[in-house]
């Protein structure tokens, strides 16, 4: 496969990187990242990446394998040979899984752009050959639709002009296989219903969040145990009944309950208001600069997905949809986990 001159210089770029932020003393070793001559382009297959891609957001080969469509040994075998084209070790590996490595970081986020501006590419050449068109109802709950969906529906709707993306923005959890809506973004455990297919995108943390004003007057709370001497917002409602809010109640069953709240918006205005601290999505909790994060909860416990009406999955619309929100929000990892800048 030939190498673009704008992938090598993205990759180039990652491990000059790396190399600024670790010193002079790995130059040699990461430099052979791009190590090859320019002019002898024939470094790796860049359909590789895409296996590399697949590895680094789940950790593992078997995962891999199963988002991909393809098996584990094949997974395994492209990321070998693009270990090797590179010269490099992408991914430290344990029985745990992999976990990336110091040059593996280094070309992660040029990767991505590739993969991005490849399937763009895909995208633009597809949609010259068939007009796509359609409805798609997309259900999620309502900060969901805010921090990823809406920022990622301007640019579809410039790619598909005849796709119409009808935004059904609710916590309640609508039942895709009755027909209550076609694709829904979600956050927490792996949906188990029948009649769906499912994609995890990124993984969702939570954490104990609380008001600079509030800190100031009775301090953070440092553990799980410390929750029960300081005042909470509590969930209501639905609310109440999802995982990460049961938990609470059984973990702080002393803790005073000065406000309770049937809605994750509402919570936030709660928690900035100084009523009491408050258990927050990181997506929501991280983008707000007035809210200072306690300590994190749930982690690598619950994760985003995309779900689809199984009987909707093969539609080219829908597929197209799919395809657009799994590339952009490699994009917005930072943000759905609550790591962006404020």
């Amino acid at each position: 496969m030939i190498l673009l001159p704008s992938l090598h210089r993205a990759v180039c770029t990652g491990v000059e990187a790396l190399i600024t932020r670790e010193g002079q003393a790995q130059k040699a070793e990461l430099l052979q990242l791009c190590s090859a001559k320019v002019q002898n382009r024939r470094m790796y297959d860049w359909g590789d990446l895409k296996f590399f891609l697949a590895a680094a957001r789940s950790g593992s080969t078997l995962a891999a394998s199963r988002e991909l469509g393809v098996n584990q040994t094949t997974v395994a075998r492209r990321i070998a040979a693009l270990e090797e084209a590179l010269k490099a070790r992408l991914f430290d590996r344990s029985q745990d899984g992999y976990r990336l490595s110091e040059a593996g970081m280094a070309i992660l986020e040029q990767a991505e752009r590739v993969a991005v501006e490849a399937d763009t590419l895909a995208q633009l050449l597809q949609q010259r050959s068939r007009n796509l068109s359609g409805v798609i109802r997309v259900t999620t709950p309502e900060a969901l639709a805010n921090l990823v969906l809406t920022p990622l529906l301007g640019e579809f709707m410039e790619l598909y002009p005849d796709i119409r993306v009808e935004v059904i923005a609710t916590d309640m959890k609508l039942d895709l296989a009755r027909g209550e809506a076609d694709v829904s973004l979600r956050a927490g455990r792996m949906p188990t219903e029948a009649g769906v297919v499912m994609r995890r995108l990124a993984e969702c943390p939570w954490a104990i969040y609380a008001s600079a004003s509030y800190v100031q007057k009775f301090a953070l709370p440092q553990n799980v145990d410390e929750l029960n001497n300081h005042s909470l917002i509590a969930a209501d409602g639905w609310l109440a009944t999802r995982e990460p809010f049961m938990w609470l109640a059984d973990a702080a069953p002393r803790a005073k309950v000065w406000s309770v709240s049937s809605s994750l918006i509402n919570m936030v205005y709660a928690i900035k208001a100084g009523h009491g601290i408050g258990l927050l999505p990181c997506a929501m909790g991280g983008a707000e600069p007035e809210l200072v994060e306690c300590f994190r909860l749930f982690e690598g416990q619950n994760h985003y997905y995309l779900v689809t009406r199984e009987g909707l999955k093969d539609a080219p619309h829908v597929r197209a949809f799919n395809d657009f929100i799994v590339c952009r929000t490699g994009a917005l990892k930072d943000v759905m986990q609550g790591r962006a800048p404020k």
